[in-house]
């Protein structure tokens, strides 16, 4: 019972109409060849459903794997399937792909090649320290974790808390003046999601299935939080 995802934003300019236009009926396919094993590796998006302000859809993509098969490695075709979604707020484009910070980072890229014909037209959304420690703040009593970097003490890398009263401790206003807030688990009260969010906006809902439910939550609760450049 866990969704994660990754906000990113467009560094450059585009319509919600031309993203779904240069994405429409994309796909390449690639011949992949190993001994005696042939595969035609697809990638490709589908499923594209605009919305007022939105554009969701599917990446599909095929790799090979190798798996331990009486007594050799054997190449083994797998495909991954990841939603993604465009969304206009304010004056920005962001996009949010459902799935792991690896895998989501690595489609980021792809469809920033497909849009922009080069990776950086998409990039990294960035929460400031100070506005996820607001965010913490708004309901102290329900945070359970928190992490923190770009520490200033010697020899001391991350510092973190756990616990129902962390709030409670001067550890966490110490720990705020030594350190910045990467990384907050909390309930988000008006939601019941037990959550989790970095500064990079990469977040997890622990106790949810619902993957339009999540997409949901971060347009509303995550985009605004995001700094604007």
């Amino acid at each position: 019972m866990v969704v994660a995802g990754k906000v990113f934003r467009l560094a450059e300019p585009l319509a919600i109409s031309e993203i779904a236009s240069k994405l429409k009926d994309y796909r390449v396919e690639e011949q992949y060849e190993e001994g005696e094993y042939k595969f035609t590796l697809v990638t490709e998006v589908v499923g594209l459903l605009p919305k007022e302000g939105t554009l969701q859809g599917i990446y599909s993509h095929d790799y090979v794997i190798h798996v331990f098969h009486r007594g050799k490695m054997t190449p083994l075709p797998r495909t991954v399937e990841a939603l993604f979604s465009f969304a206009e707020h304010e004056k920005d484009v962001f996009l949010t792909v459902v799935e792991k910070k690896r895998l989501a980072n690595f489609i980021a890229n792809k469809l920033s090649e497909v849009l922009f014909d080069k990776v950086g037209g998409i990039v990294e959304a960035r929460i400031p320290p100070e506005t996820l420690r607001d965010f913490h703040l708004k309901n102290p009593e329900d945070t359970k974790i928190t992490f923190f970097d770009n520490v200033d003490i010697p020899n001391v890398n991350k510092l973190s808390l756990y616990g129902p009263d962390l709030i409670n401790t001067s550890l966490f206003e110490g720990y705020c003046k030594h350190g910045d807030l990467w990384y907050v688990v909390a309930r988000a009260r008006e939601y019941g999601y037990v959550m989790g969010i970095t500064r990079d906006a990469s977040v997890t809902i622990f106790n949810l299935t619902d993957k339009e439910r999540y997409l949901e939550y971060v347009q509303k609760e995550v985009y605004p939080l995001i700094h604007k450049k």
